[in-house]
């Protein structure tokens, strides 16, 4: 795990005993972290346990990215137990011995990032780091850790890395193919144990493939078939005041289906700064889950000077377009299809490149 990712989580550490104390002395400058303790141990850096230390550590577990617990792993299974939820969105949990010796992936693991952290920690401190997850003890690729890399989904997300996992760890063949559209990508992730396929004509003997696509197609081959989604698409979209929600929210999906792309597939939307508290473009991230990122007339007049003008739309924001130049500056110039107009409504789709 990257620095810079691990200074981006909210990381909370725990500690019981003085031996625990004098550890959490060593840990605590190596990352932002806050540091509850026992009250008869405080010093400068660490805050007293609010109700005491199982009250104080399960607040922290609904409100943080990881917890690194110094103390026994039974006590912290057993506070946390009555609020863990589930592996998708519980936090990472770390348990350590007070000597170090020992760094402990207990919870999330991948997902929450756990045995990266725990990786990373067991190094720093030169203590064993103990991973149990079966894809990594077998050393071989986790879907679920895939598609966090990748930024990707599955349509039934839980379900397909829940079987994919499992036969990947009891030895099944399973190919990855990769639409030419993500080609570029195709060298950036760890896929060890897959089978690389280039030709769906020609597959190899396979017990399931995973495609790599954010396209809207039938592959036919004889057996399984997944589909990894990538978060890759990105919409600039113009419309006028007070447009009605259901209607941007079904050309939308209309566009979509035009240009052959999953819903899950998309990424951003963006507009022009005006349109920051538009309720129809709001209520458009918020359905996709995704981010609304807005530009300045400013920004967006040198990339509009590419595009056909309408007057109406100078007369209102100051330049001739918004969706294409909004989708070429999040896109990079990658656009995707032609630009869709009705109701008074503008929607241009491009798509983000990762490389």
């Amino acid at each position: 795990m990257s620095i810079e990712k691990l200074h981006a989580k909210r990381i909370v550490l725990f500690c019981l005993t003085p031996g625990g104390k004098a550890l959490a002395e060593k840990i605590r400058p190596l990352l932002p972290m806050r540091c509850y303790t026992a009250e008869k141990l405080l010093s400068k850096g660490f805050e007293p346990f609010t109700n005491g230390f199982a009250a104080t550590l399960q607040q922290a577990f609904t409100e943080n990215d990881a917890l690194i617990v110094i103390g026994a792993t039974g006590i912290t299974v057993r506070v946390l137990a009555p609020v863990i939820q589930d592996k998708m969105s519980d936090p990472a949990v770390i348990v350590m011995d007070e000597k170090g010796q020992f760094v402990i992936s207990l919870l999330s693991g991948h997902l929450g990032g756990a045995n990266e952290l725990t990786n990373w920690l067991a190094e720093k401190i030169s203590g064993q780091a103990v991973i149990t997850t079966a894809t990594d003890v077998n050393q071989v690729t986790s879907f679920d850790l895939l598609a966090r890399d990748m930024d990707a989904t599955f349509t039934d997300f839980r379900s397909s890395v829940k079987m994919l996992n499992q036969m990947m760890v009891s030895g099944k063949r399973i190919g990855i193919w990769w639409h030419p559209d993500m080609a570029i990508e195709q060298d950036k992730y760890a896929i060890q144990g897959l089978i690389l396929v280039t030709d769906l004509q020609s597959l190899p003997h396979l017990d399931a493939l995973v495609c790599v696509s954010y396209r809207s197609e039938e592959i036919r081959v004889p057996v399984p078939v997944y589909q990894l989604i990538p978060r890759r698409i990105i919409a600039g979209i113009g419309c006028r005041k007070a447009t009605d929600t259901n209607e941007v929210l079904r050309l939308f999906a209309e566009q979509l289906a035009r240009n052959n792309l999953l819903p899950e597939s998309v990424r951003a939307i963006g507009s022009i700064t005006l349109k920051e508290q538009e309720p129809a473009l709001l209520a458009l991230a918020t359905y996709y889950q995704v981010p609304f990122t807005v530009f300045s007339a400013k920004e967006l007049a040198p990339v509009a000077a590419r595009f056909p003008e309408s007057d109406f739309v100078k007369k209102t924001t100051g330049i001739g377009s918004v969706s294409r130049p909004v989708a070429w500056l999040m896109s990079k110039g990658h656009l995707i299809g032609q630009t869709y107009k009705a109701q008074g409504i503008t929607i241009t789709l491009g798509v983000e490149t990762v490389c």
